[in-house]
């Protein structure tokens, strides 16, 4: 066997194991499990942190304004020192559209050690304690809710005993550049987190979908949430570690009543959001780095390239094994495909897309070695010195 035809081989032997192994990471059917409304309906509070959100305000607010529950609930937005209007804007929707009470907070500048995002939760939370809820929903500012929303999260959690029940929210799929890139986003967190193993006893995967965590408080207080992972650029997974390394229990799925409002119309933007928090997820580690931009080529580049490559020398076998790691890569994003109501065709351009990543993962660790760490509106946030703690829960 020549040497193209055994890389190939490896990378079809890891598409097989990935297909079977991997949680089946490429299966869809992960939704709401089943759930029964509870006999009461306990209290929540909805926290929403948002810095300069007014742009997709309008769009999001009034649907938690509208939330169709049948307890208590009440929303506290916090306006993380926004320079658009955020605060007002949220007040004046409240007042337009009615529902659910609003409680507009400003938590002042973080102290050093906390991202923003964070350190709003935290006084979200603060306000929320005096209503001494039963469930917190953590949703971001950009997340639309469909109005049975919380209903169905609160009864999902009580029905299944669960400390966590997140909803990794639909992205915005719209664009060319959104298309091509979005529902590939998804797939490679699924991949890294199958789901199925996530909401499963006894496993240590752990992760959830900031855009839609409902939360037990009394959960939030045995695993000091949010102050055991204040300096979380990637909070919503250092959640469900904190969550489940103390005993919790956690869910995460795919939605049916979430939804992203905020676009991401250039590659520019989708370069933005996934660099800026990648090398992040790596441990600001350059040789889990290199190790992932090796695993992204064998897995993903190799098939293509050596399909092409045998086909052009007449290695009937590189070509062979190269073409049947590239359809079963292919078949597993399928699924997502049909999630996002996306073409088929796209499918077989995922070698392309997983470039991208990989380039954006580079990218990633070019800015944190400029000191740029990790920047979002405004801010940026470097390597913090306690980064160990919070992959060790």
């Amino acid at each position: 066997m020549s040497a193209i035809a055994l890389i190939a081989a490896v990378s079809l032997a890891a598409w097989l194991w990935l297909l079977l192994c991997q949680g089946f990471f490429w299966r869809t059917d992960v939704r709401l499990p089943h759930r029964q409304d509870p006999a009461v309906w306990p209290p929540v509070c909805v926290v929403v942190p948002a810095r300069d959100e007014a742009e997709v305000l309008p769009a999001s607010l009034p649907s938690l304004l509208a939330q169709k529950y049948p307890g208590r609930a009440e929303i506290f937005l916090v306006d993380d020192g926004s320079s658009d209007g955020t605060g007002a804007l949220a007040l004046e929707l409240a007042d337009r559209h009615g529902g659910l009470p609003l409680t507009v907070g400003s938590p002042g500048e973080p102290p050093p050690g906390w991202t923003g995002k964070l350190w709003a939760v935290r006084h979200g939370i603060a306000l929320a304690r005096a209503r001494e809820p039963e469930y917190l929903l953590l949703t971001d500012a950009d997340i639309a809710h469909e109005p049975d929303s919380l209903r169905e999260l609160v009864a999902a959690a009580r029905t299944g005993g669960f400390d966590v029940v997140s909803q990794m929210a639909r992205l915005r799929v719209e664009s060319p550049w959104e298309r091509l890139v979005v529902p590939a986003f998804v797939y490679f967190f699924a991949q890294l987190y199958p789901f199925r193993r996530i909401g499963a006893k006894g496993t240590r995967t752990a992760a959830a979908a900031g855009g839609c965590v409902l939360l037990r408080t009394e959960a939030a207080e045995r695993a000091r949430i949010p102050d055991a992972i204040r300096h979380a650029v990637i909070d919503d997974v250092a959640l469900a570690r904190a969550v489940k390394g103390s005993g919790g229990r956690i869910w995460l799925g795919l939605a049916e009543r979430v939804d992203s409002v905020r676009p991401y119309p250039r590659l520019h933007d989708l370069w933005r959001m996934v660099s800026r928090s990648a090398y992040a997820q790596l441990r600001h580690n350059p040789l889990v780095l290199l190790g992932t931009v090796l695993g992204l080529a064998l897995v993903y580049l190799v098939p293509p390239v050596t399909l092409i490559a045998g086909l052009a020398t007449g290695e009937a076998a590189a070509a062979l094994l190269g073409g049947l790691a590239w359809l079963v890569m292919t078949g597993t994003y399928i699924p997502m495909l049909r999630y996002y109501t996306q073409p088929l065709w796209l499918a077989p351009l995922l070698p392309f897309t997983a470039f991208l990543y990989l380039l954006m993962t580079v990218d990633s660790a070019v800015q944190h070695y400029r000191g740029r760490g990790a920047a979002w509106k405004g801010r940026t946030y470097a390597r913090p010195d306690t980064v160990a703690d919070e992959h060790s829960l």
